[in-house]
């Protein structure tokens, strides 16, 4: 079985209300919705119709994307993320994306621990105000702060605040990092792509190699979530490719369903 979901980094040209549209027919329970995309986010329109529009469809909000550099904390810091939780809050969201610095900085054992307290501290009552929970999603680039699984459960954990943090299980950002522990019960979602090139080492894999998951994958995508689902995770895989190639997809919809048809093939072999 694949819950499925739908970033909108897959279909990045489509405005949200045809975003919507897409994950309903492709028998989505959520969506995740961006705001690097290009133009503003929802294209400008009122969160509150948004939310309408999705609730028309029986989609969930899944996330709003995304706190930038978030364990890298100042007051500017704080501004963003409010900014965001607020906008969150109005749209329905029950998330918001937490993504840490990944420019070589913070990366030391002990300052990186403890950048990341002191963010999960702060970010903590302001989720709680809103309602809403961070999605913590450490990336395998080797410049990135956070790369560990296991160093934020251990925070998390440490201030208590399992219910208001919840980890990415990203299966590209997974591999990158060497793989690990799941940790099954403190993963709020699931993001699915895969790398397919055979020229590419596992360091040099960047987010412009990042396809529809088929049976070139390298990433072991279907073997990733079985064992998440035999760990106890019941929550939803959402597809977020980067790669321009699949951008360009001129009937992105039969290519998703494809790959999602391919993937729950998978699993219930």
């Amino acid at each position: 079985m694949l819950p499925r979901a739908l970033n909108h980094m897959a279909v990045p040209g489509l405005r949200w209300d045809a975003f919507l549209d897409l994950a309903r027919q492709l028998g989505c329970a959520g969506v995740e919705f961006r705001d690097d995309l290009n133009g503003p986010l929802f294209d400008g329109d009122d969160p509150e119709k948004v939310k309408a529009a999705a609730s028309a469809r029986d989609l969930r909000i899944l996330a709003l994307a995304e706190v930038k550099c978030f364990n890298d904390w100042s007051d500017a810091r704080r501004h963003e993320a409010e900014a965001l939780m607020r906008i969150a809050a109005a749209c329905g969201a029950g998330a918001v994306s937490l993504i840490p610095r990944n420019d070589g900085l913070g990366c030391g054992n002990g300052e990186r621990q403890a950048n990341l307290r002191v963010a999960l501290r702060e970010l903590k009552p302001m989720l709680q105000q809103h309602r809403l929970t961070g999605l913590v999603e450490p990336l395998g680039f080797e410049i990135c702060s956070l790369r560990s699984k296991a160093e934020t459960v251990e925070a998390i954990e440490a201030l208590g605040a399992a219910g208001c943090f919840k980890l990415v299980h990203d299966t590209f950002h997974h591999s990158l990092a060497g793989g690990g522990p799941v940790f099954a019960g403190h993963t709020g979602i699931v993001h699915i792509s895969g790398v397919t090139d055979r020229a590419l080492a596992l360091h040099e894999m960047r987010d412009e190699h990042r396809v529809l998951v088929d049976a070139q994958d390298r990433l072991g995508n279907i073997a990733q979530i079985d064992e998440l689902q035999r760990a106890g995770y019941q929550g939803l895989c959402s597809f977020e490719p980067f790669a321009p190639a699949v951008h360009a997809l001129t009937d992105p919809a039969a290519a998703l369903a494809g790959s999602f048809e391919f993937i729950a093939s998978g699993l219930a072999r």
